[in-house]
């Protein structure tokens, strides 16, 4: 019963993250801003690291069932 919320939030989390990564390669293989008005190093660099982020904590949730 207890495991549901984590199932759910893991799964959120590292579906985000792995969208997440997946839209800046994306991006970046395609020499498109990553966000607009932002320098494209930092953006880039700072999309990598919260999609990184998200997908560690989905699969630290899963881990956690």
């Amino acid at each position: 019963m207890e495991s549901g919320p984590a199932v759910f939030a893991g799964t959120v989390f590292a579906l985000f993250g792995a969208a997440l990564l997946l839209w800046t390669g994306a991006r970046v293989l395609h020499r498109a801003p990553v966000a607009h008005g932002v320098s494209p190093v930092a953006s880039t660099a700072l999309a990598t690291v919260f999609g990184v982020l998200f997908l560690v904590l989905g699969v630290w949730c899963l881990t956690r069932i």
